[in-house]
């Protein structure tokens, strides 16, 4: 495969644009072109769930996705060295219930000479919210630019 950039060793704003683009990618809430950020032997650990290769991670997303509807996401740099990236992120998401939480989170990212990913270690805690509470609301997709960040929402 192509190199994935932007590549590593990571600088501020090489790994700002990384984190924009897997904010990005992950909110076409599409399994398989999320996937093609990870090395085909790619290993998560996301809250209690291990998962191991592109085919895997195709299924687990299609598994959330089909449970966390409507689902919006933010990403924020924490830290990045070499080729690590930490992350911190929220999500909003409703169930089938129309039940409506935010999930808080953060990742510790690294990456090959490629760019490609190798290792996501996800921490997620949910918190219930109200239709009221809600900061998500632009259309389903990429967040628009001039959005507020996480910081700016104060999360």
């Amino acid at each position: 495969m192509p190199p994935r950039p932007p590549v590593p060793p990571f600088n501020r704003e090489k790994a700002t644009q990384k984190v924009r683009l897997a904010e990005d990618a992950w909110n076409t809430r599409d399994p398989e072109k999320v996937a093609l950020a990870y090395t085909p032997d790619s290993r998560w650990r996301n809250r209690s769930e291990f998962v191991h290769g592109r085919e895997e991670i195709v299924g687990f997303l299609k598994r959330k996705w089909a449970r966390e509807l409507d689902y919006r996401l933010i990403k924020e740099l924490w830290a990045y060295e070499g080729r690590r990236i930490a992350v911190r992120f929220a999500y909003e998401w409703h169930d089938d219930s129309g039940n409506w939480f935010r999930s808080y989170g953060n990742e510790n990212w690294e990456f090959e000479d490629d760019g490609l990913m190798r290792l996501r270690l996800a921490s997620i805690n949910d918190l219930p919210v109200s239709e009221a509470e809600r900061k998500y609301r632009w259309p389903l997709g990429r967040r628009p630019d001039g959005h507020p960040g996480l910081s700016e929402l104060g999360l």
